[in-house]
């Protein structure tokens, strides 16, 4: 029997970069709404870390179903890290995704290239039935901040702004091959593969 692993997100996008990352895996991969989940959890950590780590715990406690949640966000240096694990409300209350890319840019209006740099960060939680251990990894990725949004991408305000130097090119201009193989979320779930291997194969 093939085992399932409840993906605790309603971010579509989210889904499908999931299902490219574990697809290699003999495993049913079964969004929120797939499992008919509505409730939302109020994200008030800290930390990425506590976010991941409620939203897998309450998640896991709705479903029975070993259980995948994340949290992430942008961190730019010249802002004190800012907005942090706030990046999705950073005005101060749950800001649409023009409203986040217009306020990165006013922020960082005038400021140099060379001060504009900044990280991708998430953080990744397991949880299984019957264990009593929660498994945790992160991941992030460099670059810096553009003057304008470059490929928009609906529920991922900062990508269109996120300059990949290595690459050339902002995260929102990836290929799905390419998100697989440098995105933060990668780096993440190559730490906790050994963990999803062992439990579910």
């Amino acid at each position: 029997m093939i085992k399932q692993l409840l993906l605790a997100t309603t971010n579509p996008g989210k889904v499908t970069e999931y299902k490219v990352l574990l697809g290699h895996l003999p495993i049913d991969l079964v969004s929120l709404k797939e499992a008919g989940i509505t409730m939302a959890v109020e994200e008030d950590g800290k930390t990425f870390e506590e976010n991941s780590i409620k939203k897998a715990a309450v998640y896991h406690g709705l479903s029975g179903l070993p259980t995948l949640a994340d949290d992430g966000g942008l961190e730019i240096d010249h802002l004190g890290g800012e907005p942090g694990v706030m990046s999705r409300r950073w005005p101060g209350y749950e800001a649409s995704d023009e409203e986040l890319i217009k306020m990165a840019l006013d922020k960082l209006n005038g400021v140099p290239r060379e001060k504009r740099g900044a990280k991708l960060k998430v953080s990744i939680a397991l949880i299984f039935p019957e264990d009593n251990n929660i498994y945790t990894a992160e991941g992030e990725k460099r670059g810096f901040i553009g003057t304008e949004p470059v490929n928009f991408q609906e529920g991922y305000p900062f990508r269109c702004l996120f300059y990949i130097p290595e690459l050339g090119k902002y995260y929102s201009e990836l290929t799905l091959e390419e998100e697989a193989m440098l995105a933060h979320r990668k780096e993440a779930i190559d730490k906790i593969m050994p963990i999803l291997k062992e439990k579910l194969m």
